[in-house]
C-alpha cells in the first residue's frame, strides 16, 4: 500500500502502532476527564461504568477491530489483482495506506477498555493482600495469548496448505486469504465474548467494590509520619 503522506514523506510499516498508542492514551485522558462525570450521573456509580462493562466493551471492540482489518484487506486485494500484481507481492498498489488507521485506533480503545479495567477489576474483587499478583496475572495472560496466537498461525498454514492450495497466510499476500485469517480472529474473539459473559454470570462479584477501593485508598498506613522540621 501506499505509505505516503505527502511526495518526500513515507511512514514505515513498523510505526503503524503509533495510532494505537495515541489513541489509547488520547482515550483514556478523555475518559478520566470528562467521560467519568458524566457516566457517574447516569449510572451512580463514582467511576461512571463497572470494570465488567467496560472490559466487555473492549473485548467487542477488538472484534470490531478484526472485522474492519478483513473489510480492508480485502478491498486491497482485490486492488491488486485488478492491477495485475497477483504475482508481484512487493508492488505498491494504488491504495493509500491511512485505510490502516481506523483497525488500529479501534484496537487502542479496546485497550484502554480491557486491560486497564482488567488490573482494576484484580484490585477490587482481590483480597488485599494479593492485589499485587494482579499486574502478574496480566502479563501471564499476554504471554499466554502470544503463544496461542503462534499456534493458531502454524494450524492456520498446515490446514489451508492441504491439497497443494494456498496458505490464507502465504508470504504473497495477493495469493492467500489474510482477510479470512481476520474473519477466523473474529469469530474467535465473539467465542472469548461469549465465555466473559459466562464468567461475569457464574462469578459473584464482590459488593460495593467501589467503596472498597476509595476506603482501602483512605486507610492509615502502616508507616508513621515523619517529625516536622
Amino acid at each position: 500500500m501506499n505509505r505516503h503522506i505527502i511526495s518526500s514523506f513515507e511512514i514505515p510499516a513498523g510505526s503503524f502502532s503509533v495510532f494505537m498508542i495515541v489513541t489509547l492514551t488520547l482515550w483514556v485522558a478523555f475518559y478520566d476527564r470528562f467521560m467519568v462525570a458524566l457516566l457517574a450521573k447516569c449510572t451512580g456509580r463514582p467511576l461512571g461504568l463497572s470494570p465488567r462493562v467496560r472490559m466487555g466493551i473492549g473485548l467487542l471492540l477488538s472484534c470490531l477491530a478484526t472485522v474492519v482489518s478483513a473489510v480492508i484487506e480485502c478491498k486491497r486485494r482485490s486492488k491488486a489483482i485488478e492491477q495485475g500484481f497477483q504475482d508481484n507481492p512487493n508492488a505498491v498498489v494504488d491504495m493509500t495506506a491511512m485505510w490502516l488507521v481506523p483497525q488500529y485506533a479501534i484496537l487502542g480503545l479496546a485497550e484502554a477498555f480491557c486491560s486497564i479495567e482488567q488490573i482494576e477489576f484484580f484490585y477490587s474483587q482481590f483480597p488485599k493482600s494479593m492485589t499485587s499478583i494482579s499486574m502478574a496475572l496480566s502479563t501471564l495472560g499476554m504471554v499466554v495469548s502470544s503463544l496461542v496466537g503462534s499456534l493458531l498461525v502454524k494450524i492456520v498454514n498446515v490446514v489451508t496448505t492441504k491439497g497443494g492450495k494456498v496458505s490464507w497466510l502465504s508470504s504473497n499476500l495477493n495469493r492467500g486469504h489474510v482477510d479470512y485469517y481476520y474473519c477466523l480472529l473474529t469469530f474467535l474473539g465473539l467465542l472469548n465474548f461469549i465465555y466473559f459473559l459466562i464468567c461475569c454470570r457464574v462469578c459473584e462479584p464482590i459488593k460495593n467494590e467501589t467503596k472498597r477501593l476509595s476506603s482501602e485508598v483512605g486507610e492509615e498506613s502502616d508507616y508513621s509520619e515523619l517529625p516536622s522540621a
